[in-house]
């Protein structure tokens, strides 16, 4: 239960310094911290492939990259293309092709999508099965994911227009935001959960949540330049 405790103060620690320090701490305080859990877990003896990541698990979990990336980016495109759910994809994040292929191809892989699965579906996965049972494994990794949602979720409606006219502006629309982003994104966790246990490998997970997001920008993309 310590590597478990350490983990789980580590990913707060680094939720706090990411969001609520110096303007863009994020870009780097996430990375680093997730390379710090890494050698901590090594430090302790976690081997390669109880964080998923030996060499012999990376076959297994290309082939379910490549399964899972093109349904995903149907269904992100299929949405922007659709009038009834065009406005939800528009993120004044992503409002132009050039800054949704830097986001999708630079920003969310190294920012977000490999960080986040080191820390979670990589070493806090790997803490828990040690000294949990698969259900506490399931439930403690999805909630802690979504709770990691919470700080960047804080202008969610603010942000978006589609959410915006859907949910309203000031407290309560803020926090169904809050709320419905720690729901899906813990959801989501236990979804990345299943296929880093399934595959016997922490590239399944980084794929889906790679498609997942960059997928997201490029529809968001699609979708500003549709609705304009």
């Amino acid at each position: 239960m310590r590597d478990v405790a350490v983990v789980v103060g580590l990913l707060a620690l680094i939720n706090v310094l990411a969001h609520f320090t110096v303007e863009h701490a994020i870009s780097v305080v996430v990375p680093l911290g997730a390379l710090v859990a890494l050698l901590y877990a090594r430090r302790r003896g976690f081997s390669w492939a109880e964080l998923g990541l030996a060499r012999s698990q990376h076959r297994r979990g290309l082939r379910y990259a490549a399964v899972i990336l093109i349904p995903v980016a149907v269904i992100a495109i299929g949405g922007a293309l659709l009038p009834l759910t065009r406005s939800l994809y528009l993120s004044d994040r992503y409002d132009s092709v050039s800054v949704a292929l830097w986001g999708a191809l630079v920003i969310i892989p190294l920012q977000t999508v490999i960080p986040e699965e080191l820390l979670f579906r990589g070493v806090l996965n790997a803490t828990l099965v040690r000294v949990a049972s698969v259900r506490v494994v399931y439930l403690a990794g999805a909630g802690l994911f979504g709770l990691w949602h919470v700080a960047s979720s804080l202008g969610l409606t603010a942000g978006n227009g589609g959410l915006t006219d859907l949910l309203g502006s000031g407290i309560a629309a803020q926090t169904a935001g809050i709320v419905g982003a720690v729901v899906l994104t813990g959801t989501s966790g236990l979804l990345f959960i299943w296929l880093r246990r399934r595959s016997d490998s922490l590239l399944a997970p980084m794929a889906l949540h790679w498609a997942v997001n960059a997928s997201g920008a490029l529809a968001a993309a699609l979708a500003w330049h549709l609705s304009g």
